[in-house]
């Protein structure tokens, strides 16, 4: 016979694993919350975690992890994108930079402060619904929602409570920013020249600004049924806003064929290739050739996306279109022009690949409509083997 302590010992057991399920569904569920903090649309996750700290996720870049609190709450925030009517707001108001900044912290503070009540509700009211189930008991509902209520809030206000602010001037990089702070200083020196980062700051909010700005009012072309779209990037560097632009441009004007004339990366490392992936998310065929940024690697990553075709001295026809391409003969990550990639021939120049190309269209018998090069300086030699050559490099249009 079963006695009345062990009868007990068992339905404290059972209640609190009813409430550590109910805990763990409401952290699933309430746990994750989006908020905007100056122009940019953040979300904010909190997961269990024995060691507490915080990483702030800057895709496709990497992260930065701030051992910033303690406790078994590992706080994630996002920077998901970046809103085009508050950047524009930024833009027309000349101290609309200086205010986001202000007002980053109690934007966030406040968020944070949402986040953490959500979390605590939601998963007291899992708690208490999963009681109800379970039990179909009134009082040991209410247990479970207390207990829940002392896990929940124990928890958030540890890690409350054990907050480092110093946390910030020291961070772990990963990904593409493990270069940071070589490239930028580290926080110290940030704080020190604030005045000289804000104007770099405000200078590419700027430039973002006035690139959504342009392709929003371009004037609505009403062409022939049977006109083919194609739109032409390049030197995109690893610009995070560059694909929700390209994505947005290809869905508003419905463009038939998306044209890349390379520099898609900076460096042709491994971790870079994981930025072409949007590529595949593109409701649209991707044509595109190497730049002098970008390595066989990037090349292959490009050639793996669904949609994506990679000339290099080759020719496509894609939407009632051919195209022929050749890649950029350098891989200059440094920038040092003279520089030769080692899967090349010593003899390839610049002006070589335009030659070379050329060759390989007149060796067709059908023409072809578009030749791709990176750099301008290789076009020449395609004079009379195609009416249209599209470049890059240079980061200015020109035609």
């Amino acid at each position: 016979m079963r006695s009345p302590w062990a009868g007990r010992v068992l339905a404290a057991v059972a209640l609190v694993a009813v409430t550590a399920t109910g805990i763990t569904i409401g952290t699933l569920l309430g746990a994750r919350g989006a908020s905007d903090v100056g122009p940019f649309r953040v979300v904010l996750q909190l997961t269990p975690s024995a060691g507490g700290g915080t990483e702030i996720a800057i895709p496709p870049l990497g992260s930065l992890f701030l051992d910033s609190h303690d406790g078994p709450a590992r706080l994630t925030v996002r920077l998901d994108s970046l809103d085009q009517r508050r950047t524009e707001a930024l833009l027309d108001d000349p101290a609309g930079l200086a205010h986001a900044g202000a007002t980053a912290p109690e934007d966030l503070r406040d968020a944070l402060v949402r986040l953490g009540l959500r979390t605590l509700g939601v998963s007291v009211l899992a708690s208490m619904l999963l009681a109800g189930l379970t039990f179909r008991s009134v009082r040991r509902v209410a247990w479970s929602g207390g207990l829940a209520l002392l896990v929940t809030g124990g928890t958030l206000g540890t890690a409350a409570l054990t907050v480092r602010p110093q946390a910030l001037a020291e961070p772990r990089y990963e990904g593409l920013l493990v270069n940071a702070p070589a490239l930028i200083g580290d926080a110290q020196r940030i704080a020190d020249d604030y005045n000289r980062y804000a104007e770099q700051l405000q200078r590419l909010v700027g430039n973002v600004g006035e690139l959504y700005t342009t392709v929003s009012t371009l004037p609505i072309y009403q062409a022939a049924p049977d006109t083919t779209r194609i739109l032409h990037v390049s030197d995109l560097h690893l610009n995070p806003a560059a694909w929700p632009m390209i994505k947005t441009v290809v869905e508003q004007y419905d463009i038939d064929l998306v044209i890349d004339t390379g520099d898609i990366t900076d460096w042709g490392s491994e971790p870079e290739t994981s930025y072409v992936s949007m590529i595949g998310q593109l409701n649209a065929p991707y044509v595109y050739i190497r730049g002098n940024h970008d390595s066989p690697r990037t090349a292959a990553a490009v050639a793996s996306q669904p949609n994506a075709v990679v000339l290099d001295d080759s020719v496509t026809m894609i939407a009632g279109v051919t195209i022929a391409g050749i890649g950029d003969p350098r891989f200059t990550p440094d920038k040092q022009e003279t520089e030769a990639g080692p899967w090349e021939e010593p003899a390839a120049t610049v002006e070589g690949t335009g030659k070379q190309l050329a060759a390989t269209i007149r060796s067709r018998d059908l023409p072809v409509d578009i030749a791709l090069v990176h750099d301008p300086a290789s076009a020449t030699a395609l004079n009379g083997a195609t009416p249209l050559v599209l470049a890059g490099h240079t980061h200015t249009s020109e035609r």
